[in-house]
Parts: C-alpha cells; structure tokens; sequence
C-alpha cells in the first residue's frame, strides 16, 4: 500500500524544507504555509523514497525527507510513473498531476556532490482540488 512518508514544508522558496507532524492542503492552492503554494500548476511536488535511494546509492549520503524540496515524500509508489492528469487521494484530499520533473535552473549541493539529483526528472507537482488534513502514514491511492 502506498502511503505518506514525510510532508515537508518551507516558509520561503530556494531552502531544504522541514518535515512538519501535519499539513492543511487548500483546495486550489497548496499546503498552508509553504512557500510553492498558490494559484498555478505546481502547488505541490511528491517524489518517492525509491528515488531518494537512487541518490544514496551513488554517494549523496543521509538525505533526510524534504531535502530535495518535495513537500510529500512518499513509499510504495513511484510517482514519476504516474501520467500528466492522474488524480491521487492524499488521506482526505485529493490532487492532480500536472507536471512531471522541472527545469533545474542551478545545481543543487547533491548534483554537486554526486553529478545527479532527482528532482528534475523524477520529482512531480500537483494541484489541489479537494483540501483537507493529511499526515505521514496516510494512505495514497491513485483513482
């Protein structure tokens, strides 16, 4: 079953974020209090432990939840799998793929590290379009 690792949120863009004990998805907009939210096609961004291990594998070391500036870090789904306009149910609410990667404008210190990050490439964003609480342990079901 898929689930919820970590939810990660940051008070301003371009900084690791923090793993956070719940977080309040707003229909249309994003997590309350994360920088990434508001009314466009990239409220919030999920990536998969399965590629965070990629990244230990090749030498990027401890990568704590968020350090990639996912807000949803997730297990037992590989997300970067999931078609442009796949809907998921987070707990309660529910999202929609809108973008699968981003254009990595300046290399973060684990490309710099290591020569690679995930992100990019496996990384997805979402928009909001049913709000509510959700919290690590909860499941995610693609609908």
């Amino acid at each position: 079953m898929a689930s919820i690792v970590s939810i990660n949120i940051s008070g301003k863009k371009g900084v690791i974020k923090q793993p956070v004990d719940e977080a309040r998805l707003q229909a249309d907009f994003g997590i309350a209090g994360d920088a990434h939210a508001g009314r466009w096609h990239r409220q919030i961004s999920l990536l998969s432990v399965s590629s965070i291990e990629k990244m230990r594998a090749l030498g990027a070391g401890d990568l704590p939840p968020g350090i990639f500036a996912e807000n949803i870090t997730v297990e037992g789904l590989d997300v970067a799998t999931l078609p442009i306009g796949a809907t998921l149910q987070l707990g309660e609410c529910v999202v929609e793929v809108t973008q699968i990667g981003k254009e990595c404008h300046r290399h973060c210190e684990i490309y710099k590290k290591v020569g690679n990050c995930v992100m990019p490439k496996e990384g997805i964003f979402a928009v909001v379009h049913k709000g509510g609480v959700i919290h690590p342990g909860d499941a995610i079901k693609v609908l």
